[in-house]
């Protein structure tokens, strides 16, 4: 089977260190912890089965959505010939990713 690597670009870091303070602000530190914790596995697990989503080509070529948890969505983009998972955003609560895709990074594709 072959792994991938997932890379986590400096946008969706700091939108998940943006949702954990939020939550940690909200709901204390533990749920926070625990909720973001999750994500991270859910996004990890992209390395063994990275072609999971709903492809997204007409906002970027390769571009793909996964949801989690029926709040979250993580846009990302899988590169085969380098073996990469590349996780651009992770985008909360309705944020609208459609909108917000001008401030994905495309040199991260």
């Amino acid at each position: 089977m072959k792994i991938y690597s997932v890379v986590i670009a400096p946008f969706a870091r700091g939108q998940l260190e943006d949702l954990y303070d939020y939550i940690s602000n909200e709901n204390g530190e533990a749920r926070a912890q625990k909720f973001v914790g999750r994500i991270n596995a859910s996004i990890l697990s992209l390395s063994t089965f990275p072609e999971r989503g709903t492809r997204r080509d007409d906002l970027r070529p390769n571009l793909r959505v996964m949801g989690y948890a029926r709040r979250v969505s993580i846009v990302f983009s899988v590169d085969k010939k380098r073996d990469i998972v590349m996780i651009h955003g992770v985008f909360y609560g309705g944020q609208n990713y459609e909108a917000m895709i001008d401030q994905i990074d495309p040199t991260t594709d």
